[in-house]
């Protein structure tokens, strides 16, 4: 929990410097603004931090948003499938997208990033060529009402997809956190073969991450999909992988494997939101948005490997002591 806390704090310090440049930041709009980005990019933060403990990535995210959101808007305009349906299609898109991926890194034994970045190709350029490099959108119809309010909407004032971001958040929680799978995938992330050898079928465990990040880069589609209204097969989604990354990351996963936390990834979420609005509140142009989340992860991979080096210094001090020890102890032993 200390790198929980210490995010937690950092996250109160950043939003106290931007609140005292410009208290337009404590605005009920910009905070209602905010909580609905976070919950939206923290959904599929969330699938990919999955990869990132076993040791893997995913870099296909972005380009799954392009696909399966030119899919999603043909469903309920072109061809007038019932929301409902059209919904359990996307999901089920998501979910065999991520299980093609998880095939070619389990079985295969395809490296996850050679996999994802053709994923990342394969599934933009196909969104490209199904819609003629075009535009899909929702035009002036009222198509899917009842799912627009439930992705877009609002209660007590409250964003309908920060209130799904805590529950998703509470359920990945009990499942990381509480489950013999989470166990099996922190273990997997550490040391793969020594899982197996274990006992533990590495294979369906990091099959599993992979299958989750798909199905929750489908949810955050149709998320995302209301609340542009329009997909650009060219733009959609367009680096927000690294954004899942950088959230991930700065939460506390290792890209070594083996570490990180839905509640540091939640918090990674929010502070990268936070520091977008300072960088817009400061005038900065927003094309530096990538510039800030490619120094956050820097910062992240740095501040791990700092830690991990003073872990190994402790360990090693702590076994030198034990060794040194060893004698005095055996003696004292012998003398009773």
């Amino acid at each position: 929990m200390r790198k929980e806390l210490g995010l937690f704090l950092l996250l109160i310090v950043v939003s106290a410097i931007t609140a005292a440049i410009n208290p337009l930041f404590l605005s009920g709009v910009n905070l209602l603004d905010m909580a609905n980005l976070i919950g939206m990019f923290g959904v599929f933060s969330i699938g990919e931090g999955f990869t990132i403990i076993t040791g893997g990535i995913d870099l296909s995210i972005g380009s799954m948003f392009a696909l399966l959101g030119v899919v999603f808007v043909d469903l309920l305009t072109e061809y007038q499938v019932a929301w409902p349906l059209a919904l359990l299609a996307i999901i089920a898109g998501g979910l065999v997208l991520g299980a093609l991926q998880a095939f070619l890194i389990t079985r295969l034994k395809m490296q996850p990033f050679i996999v994802t970045l053709c994923g990342l190709l394969i599934y933009r350029g196909a969104a490209r060529y199904y819609t003629t490099d075009s535009s899909r959108g929702f035009g002036y119809g009222d198509e899917a009402d009842t799912l627009r309010t439930l992705a877009a909407g609002h209660v007590y004032g409250v964003p309908n997809t920060f209130i799904f971001l805590v529950v998703l958040a509470v359920v990945m929680g009990v499942l990381l956190h509480r489950s013999v799978y989470g166990r099996y995938l922190y273990a997997v992330g550490k040391n793969e073969e020594a899982a197996r050898f274990s006992g533990i079928r590495s294979n369906l465990v990091i099959a599993g991450a992979y299958v989750l990040s798909g199905g929750l880069a489908a949810i955050s589609t149709v998320l995302l999909v209301f609340y542009t209204n329009s997909v650009s097969p060219s733009s959609f989604g367009n680096f927000y992988e690294l954004y899942a990354i950088a959230a991930a990351v700065l939460g506390g996963c290792s890209l070594r494997g083996g570490e990180g936390s839905i509640l540091g990834i939640v918090l990674g979420t929010a502070l990268l939101q936070v520091l977008q609005n300072l960088v817009n509140i400061l005038g900065i142009p927003s094309s530096l948005n990538f510039a800030v989340m490619g120094t956050v992860i820097l910062l992240g991979v740095l501040t791990d490997q700092q830690l991990q080096a003073r872990r190994k210094l402790a360990a090693a001090t702590a076994g030198s002591a034990r060794a040194a020890a060893a004698p005095a102890l055996a003696q004292r032993g012998q003398q009773t």
